[in-house]
């Protein structure tokens, strides 16, 4: 997956727990479509769409192996918190979006446009990796215009 802002933005990096690698690489590879970079034992790294996305092992997540999220309301949605995510231009979130619906991924919010008609409109998405880690795909029709606009 390739970067997709015209911004120019650099890429991220972030690293969350996993509780099983193999299932991380499921996921993120079969599932997302990420292509995989470097690995260990204990960690991969994923190209989630041009950002430096890594899942550690960590055998200490509980007797269910879940991390826990809080939830907070926003456009009568709960929202995970922490999440991570990207912002993609429209027709590739559209792309995403039809493509898990497709594997039937199970959403925490189903695709939708936040904030119809008002600044800031959105379409948006959440889904949980199989560890509980929440992830959030948006993207707005103008990205350098709308991303920050009040």
């Amino acid at each position: 997956m390739e970067k997709q802002s015209k911004s120019g933005l650099t890429p991220f990096h972030i690293a969350v727990p996993v509780r099983d690698i193999a299932e991380a690489r499921e996921f993120y590879g079969g599932i997302l479509g990420c292509s995989e970079g470097r690995s260990a034992e204990h960690w991969v790294d994923f190209n989630l769409f041009g950002h430096q996305f890594v899942c550690h092992l960590n055998p200490n997540l509980g007797k269910d192996g879940q991390l826990e999220s809080h939830y907070n309301g926003v456009d009568g949605h709960g929202v995970p918190v922490p999440h991570y995510g990207v912002i993609l231009e429209m027709p590739v979130w559209e792309a995403l979006a039809a493509r898990l619906k497709e594997k039937g991924v199970r959403f925490v919010i189903e695709p939708y446009i936040r904030f119809a008609g008002q600044v800031g409109e959105q379409a948006t998405l959440f889904l949980m990796d199989p560890t509980g880690n929440a992830l959030e795909f948006k993207a707005f029709a103008d990205i350098d215009g709308q991303l920050f606009a009040r």
